[in-house]
């Protein structure tokens, strides 16, 4: 099919794909809870056709549509969890379940892919490959499910890998492409300063977790400012700060501070903890404190393959034109698609669904978040366009 028969067909479902994304947003569903979402999506890939479909998670789905068996591997992920919060929206799609909302976008991402197997299962006598479709679950709670589902061997034979994220902070369906790394590393820690608690009014019998805690949180501003090179991006700050007890005269034993941390070099799980924990034990010898520390990793840094994005930047600009095409700017966000590609090369990009027209301006993970889903013709095409690109050059 030529480049504007493919578009024409993809603008030919963009009712079907809104309708999708509006019935996924009312009904969404939280990390690893994602059962009616994937049984949505397993029934409407089932009535598509052509599809071996499999469940590598209890709550995920994976299709496989398979053309000549012996070319490439190209993959496709879309995550389909909601976040824990409250929607504010009046929308007659706006979420059914308290405490649940589509707040980043996983339901737009789970319709375009939906959208982009529904075009492509109809043309499997001319995929020189395979095409392989992840919907996947619980993005938005570490360890996160893209780690389970390469587990599970879904990367097994992907020669490429490519994924998208929806952002209001960009015109409707402006594609952005960067290159290297698109998100960071993710850190959490959590310090408990140990002290000697007593009476508020005779400090001078105690040990203070509180004031010593205050010290340790200004003090670990130092790793970013003196620690860290100038051009290497790094967001460290106290998240949480509790003590037990409600008293206002009570100097409590201790103290707990939780730490999170962002980072993109490749040595940043190595060098930012022992700073860290420098910093600690510095300030608890010094007035006579102890500590407990420890660290956890979330997703490692998205890191675009240049080979993988410069062809989808050619494929792009190709469809849509020069002036669709915006460099990528690096987010300090995690995001757990690194899992995938740890296994092979990739790309991911950002697409652009704001509209002030329409008072859609609210970004990611805010309570009146919303997207205009004019985009997703342009998602869909990259799904499309894209995948049948690099299946075309790999098999050369």
């Amino acid at each position: 099919m030529s480049d504007k028969e493919l578009q024409e067909a993809i603008e030919s479902i963009k009712d079907d794909v809104i309708a999708w994304r509006r019935h996924i947003h009312k009904n969404p569903e939280l990390s690893f809870k994602e059962f009616e979402t994937s049984k949505f999506i397993y029934e409407k890939l089932e009535s598509f056709g052509n599809f071996e479909l499999s469940r590598p998670t209890e709550t995920s789905v994976m299709a496989r549509l398979i053309g000549d068996p012996s070319g490439p591997v190209v993959a496709m992920r879309a995550d389909i969890d909601a976040l824990a919060m409250q929607e504010n929206s009046t929308a007659d799609y706006a979420s059914a379940n308290d405490g649940a909302m589509h707040a980043c976008g996983h339901d737009t991402h789970a319709a375009m892919l939906l959208g982009a197997a529904k075009i492509l299962s109809g043309m499997k006598d001319q995929i020189k490959g395979e095409f392989r479709f992840f919907f996947q679950h619980a993005e938005e709670l570490p360890p996160g499910g893209a780690s389970q589902m390469v587990d599970a061997g879904v990367m097994e034979g992907v020669d490429r890998v490519i994924g998208l994220h929806i952002s209001p902070m960009n015109p409707c369906g402006q594609i952005g492409i960067g290159y290297g790394a698109m998100t960071a590393d993710g850190m959490n820690c959590e310090i408990k300063i140990k002290g000697k608690g007593g009476h508020s009014s005779m400090p001078e019998h105690c040990i203070d977790p509180v004031s010593i805690g205050a010290q340790v949180v200004l003090n670990i501003q130092h790793v970013v400012a003196r620690y860290s090179g100038a051009f290497e991006p790094l967001v460290l700050g106290a998240t949480r700060f509790n003590t037990p007890g409600e008293a206002f005269n009570v100097i409590p034993d201790y103290a707990v501070i939780g730490l999170n941390g962002r980072g993109v070099t490749e040595d940043f799980r190595e060098k930012i903890p022992p700073f860290i924990e420098r910093i600690v034990k510095g300030v608890t010898d010094a007035h006579g404190a102890e500590y407990e520390i420890s660290f956890e990793f979330t997703y490692k840094a998205v890191i675009n393959d240049q080979e993988t994005t410069d062809s989808v930047k050619k494929t792009m600009t190709r469809v849509y034109g020069e002036s669709a095409i915006i460099p990528a700017k690096q987010m300090m966000g995690g995001e757990d698609f690194s899992a995938y590609l740890d296994k092979a090369p990739g790309t991911f990009i950002t697409l652009g669904a704001g509209n002030e027209e329409k008072g859609i301006v609210y970004a990611n993970h805010h309570p009146l978040f919303d997207v205009d889903e004019e985009s997703f013709p342009v998602g869909i095409g990259f799904f499309v366009f894209s995948g049948l690109d690099l299946l075309d050059s790999l098999g050369k």
